[in-house]
């Protein structure tokens, strides 16, 4: 078994584990450790706790020391520094004609490296950008470009639930979401209400999506001919939470719809193919949501 800490440089962000070294740490202290980017300074989120040795990848990193005032001060320090590198650099790009955004700057905890933190639509030659930096604050530059979803995270709001983002409270990675999510969820295709702040598709839509695929692989899909009590018909709607379908019945000239509970019918001819068509009534809503699918494919590659 191993002894672990669970310590976060950033909210939100990515927790990762290392070896308290003996040292009974509590959560919302901080401490100093060692990463692949040199000394940081993270806050404890998980308090000491044992782990079986086969559920860690490798050997974690011990613990350098428990943070103390003189590192505090320091990285209260760097804080106001990287006020200062942002609005220097800010001043740069507009010298050098740079079409970017800066959204943020972060300093190492040694000062070592200065990260500055960008977006553009394309990528940019921002070598001359680079040197001026470097001869300015006297320490290794990098520039990283960032995607609209990375710089929402950095920034902060609200979503329409009323509730703090969940990329700037808790969620540490962004899965691949996709429209047929939200058709398979039943959700209005409505690029306004499956749309994020950041103008891509809400992250949400991944949270239910596994129930929904188990869901789903058991219940008939519309447009199948059932069997039921009441006679064969064919299905025109499934509320796949409550497992229950909506079947169309035809009687002469009439028709009348009964709801069933999905166990109570069987399947006689399901729809072989799935539909994938957007069925929008408002042609600018489908081009809306054709051009958040060619998004989140690039968003998706870029990623990869």
């Amino acid at each position: 078994m191993a002894n672990i800490i669970g310590v976060r440089f950033k909210k939100p962000g990515k927790i990762y584990f290392f070896d308290p070294d003996g040292i009974k740490i509590e959560k919302g202290s901080f401490v100093i450790v060692e990463t692949s980017m040199g000394k940081e300074y993270g806050e404890v989120v998980v308090s000491n706790r044992t782990i079986p040795d086969e559920k860690l990848e490798k050997p974690l990193k011990k613990i350098i020391r428990v943070a103390t005032k003189k590192d505090k001060k320091q990285y209260e320090e760097n804080k106001k520094k990287e006020k200062e590198a942002l609005k220097k650099c800010e001043e740069k790009i507009k010298e050098h004609k740079l079409d970017m955004t800066l959204t943020d700057v972060e300093y190492k905890f040694d000062r070592s490296k200065l990260l500055f933190f960008f977006t553009a639509d394309g990528r940019i030659d921002f070598r001359d950008l680079v040197k001026d930096l470097a001869a300015i604050f006297k320490t290794r530059i990098e520039l990283r470009q960032i995607g609209v979803r990375d710089e929402v995270r950095r920034l902060g709001g609200n979503g329409m639930c009323g509730r703090e983002l969940c990329c700037c409270s808790f969620l540490g990675n962004f899965e691949t979401v996709s429209i047929k999510m939200a058709k398979e969820q039943n959700i209005s295709l409505n690029p306004a209400k499956i749309s994020g702040n950041c103008g891509r598709l809400m992250c949400c839509l991944k949270y239910e999506q596994e129930v929904y695929e188990d869901k789903l692989l058991r219940l008939p899909k519309v447009g199948a001919i059932v069997k039921t009590a009441d006679g064969q018909g064919e299905v025109c709607g499934v509320e796949t939470l409550k497992e229950t379908i909506k079947v169309k019945f035809k009687d002469g000239d009439d028709i009348f719809f009964k709801k069933y509970e999905a166990k109570d019918v069987k399947v006689i001819k399901d729809v072989e193919k799935e539909d994938d068509t957007l069925n929008v009534e408002n042609p600018e809503d489908l081009k809306e949501l054709q051009k958040l699918e060619k998004l989140e494919k690039m968003d998706k590659k870029n990623n990869n």
